[in-house]
């Protein structure tokens, strides 16, 4: 088996169900050492389980993301117990879909706070430690919900395009210091992300269109992220835009 990322140590967020338990277990198969971070403790354990499995020494890192603190504190951790972060994979997020005239706000609040603020406190500790070694990878989960603005999605929509726009912006900041950011944007997944839809209405007209197609695999797109992040360091994969098949707008 090709061992690509043989000695990196890789952070993923999210990491207790969909891609990025995908990406973790990825990445593992790919020869890095993986902490995982998320809320849900036993979910996270028993990735370890089988993260170890795969010789990846895994960390297990318990925190509410949609804080900056634990989205800070996380990444200290981390290469407190490895002594680097070579690779950061911010996937923690939500989704909250209801037309504009009936929005929760303070739902909508915990979405900014935990689809952009929390990806850009984590990735704001990690590049002290990647600028010094000249080395290092911030990827950062989006979707096409950050390309196509749709109805029911205006907030959504909104942290998406905000990480598109963070993340070029990063870019040439950091390129410099030879730190690569990637942004990878989903289409229709099949995870839990559509379990945290509130407006009965807009989730069943949601899960029926998805439905009807074949979906994208949490592991379709932890698979492209193992791509971007073992290319030759001269190589930077700045975005991929990817949808299902049957999946047209």
């Amino acid at each position: 088996m090709s061992r690509p990322l043989e000695g990196r140590v890789a952070l993923v967020t999210g990491a207790s169900s969909g891609i990025g338990e995908a990406t973790a277990l990825a990445l593992a198969e790919a020869g890095a050492k993986v902490a995982v971070a998320a809320r849900r403790r036993d979910r996270l354990d028993a990735l370890a389980a089988q993260l170890a499995k795969l010789g990846a020494e895994p960390m297990v890192l318990t925190a509410d993301l949609s804080s900056e603190e634990e989205a800070q504190r996380i990444v200290k951790e981390t290469e407190a117990h490895y002594g680097r972060l070579d690779i950061l994979v911010n996937n923690a997020g939500v989704m909250y879909l209801e037309p504009v005239e009936e929005a929760d706000l303070g739902r909508w609040r915990r979405m900014l706070e935990l689809n952009v603020l929390s990806l850009i406190a984590s990735t704001q500790a990690a590049l002290p430690g990647m600028r010094e070694r000249r080395d290092g990878h911030v990827v950062n989960i989006s979707s096409t919900a950050g390309r196509v603005a749709n109805p029911n999605a205006a907030a959504y929509s909104a942290t998406k395009f905000g990480v598109g726009a963070f993340s070029e912006a990063l870019r040439r900041e950091v390129y410099k210091h030879n730190i690569r950011v990637t942004v990878i944007e989903p289409g229709v997944v099949q995870t839990e992300l559509r379990d945290h839809i509130g407006h009965i209405e807009v989730k069943a007209n949601l899960n029926a269109w998805a439905d009807s197609m074949r979906q994208l695999q949490a592991r379709d797109v932890a698979d492209a992220i193992v791509f971007c992040v073992s290319r030759p360091s001269h190589v930077n994969i700045n975005e991929v835009l990817m949808r299902p098949t049957d999946q047209e707008r």
